[in-house]
């Protein structure tokens, strides 16, 4: 009698109680725009059992981006574009980091250590990555792929929420325009985003997209020549149902009349 190989460790990381791995949204959108978001989910795959934290600390903005799954939903149904949202936390794994980068299975996270990311071994690491990162950005290359069969050059739009205080800082911006070296995007929508009522809009604000600390980006964007930028919006601003809808109406708003321009769906510079 023959034994059966052993299963692969990603096999035993998401159990038949896990969800899956991403999200995808309105894929037969017929907008050529792409809505990423890494960071939308806190799931935690119930053999990590909570990564040793408490339901509190996995409530923070330390395990997901609060608010911006919603946010995202919304603004892809409301212009019928396909998005693919993460699900499982960034303390399980980052979706927006290098696989060899020391953050992405952070053993600290904004002071609070997480006791199960402790003393991984390569074998582990890779579990997380097979079970959790390789899906969500391979479901992303799948819709570009489709786009590029279809002739189509999409936008792609990244969306985060970062937190209101930040070592003890005030953040005084409402929103944030991320970006680097293509300025297709990024140009238009912060001239759009200044002209709305009482905005503070920060510019590579309050992070910068020059860091080259992010992922998918320029793993699927750049790499593609797309039209691109990464959306970071406060999350005491959409931390509810009525915050979200009111961001949802003043970014479709927004997007709309930026979009409307044939050339951001033509290939740039890689």
């Amino acid at each position: 009698m023959s034994l059966a190989a052993p299963l692969p460790a990603s096999a035993l990381m998401l159990g038949p109680s896990d969800p899956p791995s991403f999200e995808l949204l309105n894929p037969e959108g017929a907008a050529p725009i792409l809505f990423v978001c890494d960071h939308a989910g806190r799931a935690i795959p119930a053999s990590l059992d909570r990564l040793g934290l408490d339901e509190a600390a996995l409530t923070r903005h330390i395990a997901w981006d609060i608010g911006i799954a919603e946010l995202t939903r919304d603004l892809a149904l409301r212009l019928a574009a396909p998005a693919v949202l993460s699900t499982y936390s960034r303390l399980v794994i980052d979706c927006n980091r290098r696989l060899d980068d020391p953050t992405s299975i952070p053993a600290v996270s904004d002071g609070v250590p997480v006791p199960a990311n402790l003393g991984l071994t390569p074998a582990a690491r890779n579990a997380r990555a097979e079970a959790c990162f390789l899906p969500y950005h391979g479901a992303i290359d799948r819709l570009l792929d489709d786009f590029t069969r279809r002739g189509l050059s999409p936008v792609f739009i990244s969306m985060h929420s970062f937190t209101p205080v930040f070592q003890g800082f005030e953040r005084p911006w409402h929103i944030g325009v991320l970006w680097d070296r293509d300025p297709r995007l990024p140009a238009p929508l912060l001239a759009a985003l200044a002209e709305e009522p009482g905005l503070v809009v920060g510019d590579n604000q309050p992070y910068t997209g020059r860091s080259r600390r992010g992922f998918s980006i320029p793993s699927h964007a750049e790499s593609r020549g797309l039209t691109h930028a990464l959306l970071e919006v406060r999350q005491n601003l959409i931390d509810t149902h009525h915050g979200v809808a009111e961001w949802a109406d003043r970014l479709e708003r927004v997007l709309r009349r930026v979009l409307d321009e044939p050339s951001l769906y033509r290939a740039g510079p890689s």
